[in-house]
């Protein structure tokens, strides 16, 4: 499945309020250097140690904001 990769903090500029609950991200353990990566149902996954792990997911038109905040498409 394609994935577009992104940091915490860019994670942060691309959700728009109220569509990830933020505190359930922060608890997950993402921070502004963690690396995270978004599918194209928009399930978020951090980069953990030995794996990814499922963390969250974002809802609505959040393909084109990913792909203007990253300058990154599908890979």
């Amino acid at each position: 499945m394609p994935f577009i990769e992104l940091t915490g903090k860019t994670l942060l500029d691309v959700v728009n309020e109220g569509e990830v609950d933020l505190g359930e991200l922060h608890r997950a353990g993402v921070v502004g250097d963690s690396i995270l990566r978004i599918n194209e149902h928009g399930e978020i996954e951090l980069r953990a140690r030995t794996e990814w792990k499922l963390v969250g997911g974002l809802i609505g038109n959040f393909e084109h904001r990913l792909r203007d905040m990253t300058k990154l498409d599908w890979a």
